[in-house]
């Protein structure tokens, strides 16, 4: 008897085609959108990518962190110090914003992996709030009042010449557009990387920490190691999104790029209520979280009381998220990890 291991779908190929299809189109919104429709599409995105690099390191990995606002502002302080003092082209030091947020993890989880719990999630934060007084004292990029990018860096910034010929548009414009389409590729890029990881061996062990880490250790996996690559990853990753925000936004400030509500609150706001443990969790739970804040952002603390509200009444009806609802009940998975042994049919030489 012959049998196969895999973990595709009729539901998930149907998803991968309208997944490509809605690719095309979102690469070529910019040439029939207008410039308010590119500035809320990447706002999306980018949320969307911190939502994923979080919900690989709690949903996945287990570790619940309250501080991934130190690699937000990091990155994006490291982009700002790379083109004010060394003269880097800003879609370069995108770069060195995630190289930087992986330094400051480094340090970071030498000490928060002495803790455990809520002990390491208050640890996160606590490093986080270090990080954001030490990077306030940095006077050459404006100490705690911040700073803005020089505007013949913005001007001159790669391709951005090239889409205003193209396109037809003012360099602001063309700036968002780069911006958009870089946080396209970066959310396109994060979710493939993180739905590779979960179908590999990987993956697997990082399952098994998650759920049981005694047990995991056993039968021979490395959680320390696992734990370790998952929370450097999603420091990088989370450095490289801070970066490529203020790349679009062009200006600076400890308490904005450090903003715990902004960077983690609603982070964790998307994953819950989307589905913590799944790679669709985030997509779901990013655009309801849009519409939110589009119909109640104007209502001031009612906005910030409606989301929690929100987000308790869908903990207490769906522990696992909206979407872990619907998997439950449908059977739904667009990217399923799971895997089903499939075949049974005799081989040649045993027919």
């Amino acid at each position: 008897m012959t049998y196969t291991v895999s973990t595709r779908t009729p539901v998930s190929r149907i998803a991968a085609i309208l997944g490509l299809g809605g690719t095309l189109i979102l690469a070529a919104l910019p040439f029939f959108a207008g410039r308010g429709t590119i500035q809320d599409m990447f706002f999306i995105l980018t949320m969307l990518v911190l939502a994923q690099f979080w919900n690989l390191l709690a949903g996945y990995g287990g570790l619940v962190s309250i501080g991934q606002q130190a690699f937000v502002g990091m990155g994006a302080y490291a982009l700002f110090g790379g083109v004010i003092l060394w003269g880097l082209d800003p879609v370069s030091a995108i770069l060195l914003g995630g190289i930087a947020a992986l330094v400051i993890a480094v340090p970071t989880a030498f000490f928060a992996f002495r803790l455990n719990g809520a002990y390491f999630a208050i640890g996160t934060w606590v490093i986080a709030e270090v990080v954001r007084l030490s990077v306030a004292q940095w006077k050459t990029l404006g100490g705690g009042t911040g700073t803005s990018l020089p505007r013949s860096a913005t001007r001159d910034m790669w391709l951005v010449e090239m889409i205003e010929d193209v396109l037809d548009v003012r360099s602001a414009a063309a700036r968002d557009i780069l911006a958009y389409w870089l946080a396209l590729v970066l959310a396109l890029a994060t979710i493939g990387g993180i739905y590779w990881l979960l179908r590999s061996k990987n993956g697997l062990a990082l399952a098994a920490v998650r759920d049981n880490t005694e047990a995991a250790k056993s039968v021979g996996v490395d959680a320390g190691r696992m734990k370790l690559v998952v929370f450097l990853t999603s420091a990088f990753g989370t450095g490289l999104t801070g970066a490529l925000i203020y790349l679009q936004k062009a200006r600076i400030s400890p308490d904005a790029a450090f903003s715990v509500t902004d960077w983690t609150a609603y982070v964790l706001f998307i994953v819950v209520i989307g589905g913590i443990g799944t790679i669709e969790g985030p997509i779901l739970g990013v655009l309801i979280f849009f519409a939110l804040q589009s119909l109640l952002a104007d209502f001031g603390s009612w906005y910030l009381l409606t989301l929690g509200l929100l987000a308790i009444a869908i903990m207490l009806i769906a522990p696992r998220g909206l979407w872990g609802l619907i998997s439950e009940r449908t059977g739904l998975h667009l990217f399923p990890i799971r895997r089903t042994l499939r075949g049974g049919k005799l081989s040649p030489s045993e027919e």
